[in-house]
């Protein structure tokens, strides 16, 4: 059997579309297949290693009221939180209120120069991809979750509206107390 050029060319153009569907339901799947978190949810089974080397679980949060963000530095909503957050690890971090601060498809590099450019001293976790943030949401950043000393959530935050500091510490100290 004879394969002339065009022929060729239709088997391969055929090809390199199922390749690019099969790639891109990939995609769809794992960037849509999140938990969707709701107020009254426990804090999702989740492990992470912070920049400063610790390593965060959802277990490592009871006990202490907690405050888990998740964001992406070039994100302008995320721009407009994290100075919030910033104020309020000042505030209660460590012994009051535990931070975890989760990127969202972001690695470490992009991060620290945004961190050094900003002043900001919070521990992250750099993840470049969205397995811990599916376990959370399916879309939207930032996603602020904050939870009892049981693990429960009893406050989210995401893009609309963007929190103020006064409601987030408003938040926290309603649990503190």
């Amino acid at each position: 059997m004879e394969i002339n050029i065009f022929d060729m060319r239709r088997i391969l153009s055929f090809s390199a579309i199922i390749c690019l569907v099969l790639c891109c339901s990939g995609c769809i799947n794992e960037k849509l297949q999140g938990a969707d978190l709701k107020v009254g949810d426990r804090l999702p089974d989740f492990s992470v290693k912070m920049n400063d080397g610790r390593v965060v679980t959802d277990e490592d949060l009871i006990g202490s009221v907690s405050c888990v963000v998740l964001f992406h530095t070039s994100c302008p909503d995320c721009q407009s939180t994290l100075p919030s957050i910033q104020r309020l690890y000042d505030e209660y971090a460590p012994e009051t209120v535990r931070f975890a601060l989760i990127s969202r498809e972001e690695g470490a590099e992009e991060i620290e120069s945004y961190w050094t450019e900003k002043s900001y001293d919070m521990p992250y976790s750099a993840q470049e991809s969205r397995k811990v943030y599916n376990k959370f949401a399916s879309s939207r950043i930032p996603r602020v979750y904050i939870s009892d000393k049981d693990g429960i959530i009893r406050y989210i935050y995401t893009d609309n509206p963007i929190p103020s500091y006064d409601e987030l510490k408003s938040c926290l100290e309603s649990l503190i107390r």
